[in-house]
C-alpha cells in the first residue's frame, strides 16, 4: 500500500546556515587545493609525487600564490562562521557528540560487516569520527599555512612544527587527510543518494511512525 504525500511529514535535517556554508566551500576548497597543488609543483617535497598541470590552478608559481592567498581569506571567513554556528546553535554537541571508541569500534565492525544502518538526520560513530578529523585536518592546515606563509613573522608557530620543512609535511599530509574526507564524503552521497537533496532543501519527509526518532 503505498503513502500519499500529504500523509508524510516534512522533517527539518539541515537548517539554513550549515547549507549554505556547506555548498561555499566546495568552489573554496576546489580553488584552494588546485592553487595549492600548482605551488607544490614548483617545490615538491616528494620529488616523485607532482600534480598534473590541469589540476593546477594559476598556470604558474605566482598565480598559484595569488590565487591561494585569495581564496584563503575566503576559506577563513566560511570556516570561521561555521565553528562560531557549530558552538553557538549547538551543531556539533547535537550532531557530533557523543562520540567514544567503543561506539566507533561497534560502527566499525558493522560497517565491515555491512551491517550499519543509515538514518537520515542521525550521524553514526563513523561520521561523527570522520567530521572530528575533518575539523582538525582544517586547523592544521590554516596553522601550517600560515607558518609557510609568514615564517619569519611567525616564528614561534614554525617552531611548534619542528621548522618550516616540518610545517611544510604537516599542511601536506593535512590536505591529503582533507581530499580523503571528501572522497569519503562524496562516496557516501553516491551509496546513499537520499541524503543530497535535503542538503538542498533541509527537508526530508518522511512516514510519522518514522518520525519518533527526530
Amino acid at each position: 500500500m503505498k503513502t500519499s504525500s500529504a500523509s508524510l511529514s516534512k522533517i527539518r535535517l539541515h537548517r539554513a546556515p550549515v547549507r549554505i556554508m556547506h555548498w561555499l566551500n566546495v568552489p573554496i576548497l576546489c580553488a584552494m587545493l588546485m592553487s595549492g597543488w600548482g605551488i607544490y609543483n614548483a617545490s615538491p617535497i616528494f620529488p616523485a609525487l607532482t600534480f598534473p598541470t590541469a589540476l593546477t590552478l594559476g598556470g604558474w608559481l605566482g598565480g598559484s600564490i595569488a590565487w591561494h592567498l585569495a581564496v584563503m581569506w575566503a576559506l577563513a571567513a566560511n570556516g570561521l562562521l561555521y565553528i562560531l554556528w557549530g558552538l553557538f546553535s549547538g551543531h556539533f554537541r547535537r550532531d557530533f557528540l557523543p562520540l567514544t571508541p567503543r561506539s566507533a569500534l561497534r560502527d566499525v565492525k558493522l560497517a565491515l560487516t555491512f551491517r550499519l544502518e543509515h538514518r537520515l538526520g542521525r550521524y553514526n560513530a563513523i561520521q561523527k569520527a570522520f567530521y572530528w578529523f575533518a575539523l582538525l585536518c582544517g586547523l592544521l592546515l590554516v596553522l601550517s599555512g600560515l607558518s609557510i606563509w609568514k615564517p619569519v613573522q611567525l616564528y614561534p608557530l614554525v617552531a611548534l612544527f619542528g621548522g618550516f620543512d616540518r610545517a611544510r609535511y604537516v599542511h601536506f599530509f593535512a590536505m591529503g587527510g582533507i581530499v580523503m574526507f571528501a572522497v569519503v564524503h562524496v562516496a557516501m552521497v553516491v551509496t546513499v543518494p537520499s541524503t543530497f537533496l535535503p542538503m538542498i532543501t533541509g527537508y526530508i519527509r518522511r512516514k510519522p511512525r518514522e518520525t519518533s526518532d527526530e
